[in-house]
């Protein structure tokens, strides 16, 4: 079984849906000072809404829909990232369900740690 090994700075994947990226801009500006410390990778909008949030460098993949989600999940599989946060809405259908589920499997296969909502989320970081 594969171990992940945290380095001291973290390689994240942030992600939200539609519905949710308020809720990832407001846990992401409350825990500003530890993100900024570390490598941060987001989907299509979402990375860009947190670069500015934050005023860092964001690592900009594509849109969910337009492969975002699977070039997250290649990151995973290749190591590059240390854990997944991701802000998903369970309430509402997402046209790339599949691509979502993906990403969350790939996660699990690999054990990376995902977190899906603010009190998880804060649960992660305080712990590492």
């Amino acid at each position: 079984m594969h171990r992940t090994t945290i380095e001291q700075q973290k390689k994240i994947a942030l992600v939200a849906h539609d519905h949710k990226k308020q809720d990832l801009l407001e846990w992401a500006r409350y825990n500003r000072p530890f993100l900024q410390q570390q490598e941060i990778y987001a989907t299509g909008t979402s990375g860009t809404l947190l670069e500015q949030e934050l005023d860092v460098e964001v690592n900009k993949l594509q849109s969910g829909p337009l492969g975002g989600d699977q070039q997250i999940g290649a990151k995973i599989a290749e190591g590059l990232l240390d854990f997944l946060i991701f802000f998903w809405d369970p309430l509402e259908s997402q046209p790339h369900e599949t691509d979502v589920k993906a990403r969350l499997r790939i996660a699990m296969v690999w054990n990376i740690p995902v977190a899906c909502n603010r009190a998880s989320a804060d649960f992660m970081i305080r712990r590492l």
